[in-house]
């Protein structure tokens, strides 16, 4: 408990006693008790102090993140001085951890206030905080505790898209669709004069008794864009001098149409051979709403690359899972025989194939001459810039 002062109580205590002298023991009882004093007072007080991080644990890509630490004293012993420490990942802190002195009265308390930059996408450790509190008179060694860590995800990049267009061959849906053959009937557009063959079923009757004459409803037509997004991060079909500019452009990619979907109201899905805390990610189905979209974008902020099944191996596996008209959206860092040989089986089930190749992919060319032929939508981005193209309204 106190070895640290054992040297200079023995030599008081010799001192007391060679000169049997009343000021030699009343020194020794001073200091004695001064020093257990403060160690009790260090120790109580320090078991008395509550500590709390409030934060948004979810944010997105080059948010500003302010973080607040609230220290609550829960006992009636004041702490003359309390000293923390607050590590933080260098990714979103580049000064490096918090560090603070206070000093809090009896059941008082503050806070301490700092902010992170959510500069790159993941999952980080927000601590652990690290705290020492001591005696008035500082003789007693300063007791220290830690608190756990809380985590925070930093969402990947989302480029905004405004002119996506992507394949669908279901009928009924919420977007506009150019083909007038696939009407919905919740969408009405206008009215205009029956003419013979028009359907009883669109008379509007109020209007034809209004206007004196039968009058027929038209409808917008639309489409239901159901999308499956099949992400490739097997670390093999990347080229190895470029493989993490082009996996993270990958996700980006992933994340932006992810986002563009669900903007629509419309279900998007994910598929991925890429590892999520050094573990195989199970298939996300299409779904609707925010709440989906975000459970996809915290899944992709935490996706890292790394020798997997191929690509060409998961489409097969999964693609026959998703439903008859599905859009499917690959993104991959290289397109070989193996991989279009598969697309051709998912044009063949009644699907929508979409090929991105994203980084510096060789034989782009060739990839794009053999999408043509079979008839679905080939891009190839080298950077975020390409995505332009789906940035113009």
């Amino acid at each position: 408990m106190l070895t640290e002062y054992v040297l200079f109580f023995f030599l008081l205590l010799l001192i007391a006693a060679l000169l049997n002298g009343e000021f030699a023991f009343t020194l020794l009882y001073l200091v004695f008790g001064a020093v257990l004093l403060g160690w009790v007072w260090s120790r109580q007080a320090g078991k008395a102090m509550r500590y709390s991080r409030k934060f948004d644990g979810r944010v997105f890509w080059g948010e500003e993140i302010p973080i607040r630490i609230e220290v609550e004293n829960t006992g009636w012993l004041p702490v003359p001085w309390l000293y923390l420490h607050e590590s933080l990942p260098v990714e979103l802190a580049p000064g490096g951890p918090v560090k603070h002195v206070v000093s809090l009265g009896p059941n008082g308390r503050t806070e301490i206030v700092y902010h992170l930059q959510g500069r790159k996408r993941g999952c980080y450790p927000i601590g652990p905080l690290f705290a020492a509190c001591g005696d008035p008179i500082g003789l007693a060694r300063p007791q220290e505790y830690s608190a756990a860590p809380d985590h925070i995800t930093v969402f990947p990049k989302i480029i905004p898209l405004t002119s996506l267009r992507l394949p669908s061959r279901s009928p009924q849906g919420t977007l506009r669709h150019h083909q007038p053959i696939f009407e919905d009937p919740a969408r009405l557009l206008n009215k205009r004069d029956y003419v013979a063959g028009d359907s009883l079923r669109r008379i509007d009757w109020k209007s034809s008794a209004a206007v004196g004459r039968l009058q027929v409803k038209q409808f917008e037509p639309s489409i239901a864009l159901e999308t499956s997004i099949f992400l490739n991060l097997n670390s093999a079909e990347y080229e190895s001098q470029h493989r993490i500019d082009a996996v993270e452009l990958a996700i980006i990619v992933a994340a932006s149409i992810a986002n563009w979907v669900a903007g629509q109201r419309q279900a998007v899905g994910l598929v991925t051979n890429g590892l999520d805390s050094g573990r195989g990610v199970p298939p996300i189905p299409p779904r609707k709403g925010r709440g989906h979209l975000m459970r996809l974008l915290e899944v992709l902020a935490r996706l890292q690359n790394a020798p997997a099944v191929s690509l060409p191996a998961l489409l097969r596996k999964e693609s026959p899972q998703l439903p008859w008209g599905t859009t499917v959206i690959v993104i991959t860092g290289r397109a070989d025989e193996a991989l279009f040989d598969e697309l051709i089986q998912v044009q063949r089930r009644g699907q929508n194939v979409v090929l991105i190749l994203v980084g510096r992919a060789i034989n782009v060319q060739k990839a794009a001459e053999r999408a043509r032929n079979f008839g679905f939508p080939f891009y190839a981005f080298q950077n975020e810039t390409g995505l332009d193209i789906w940035r113009r309204s």
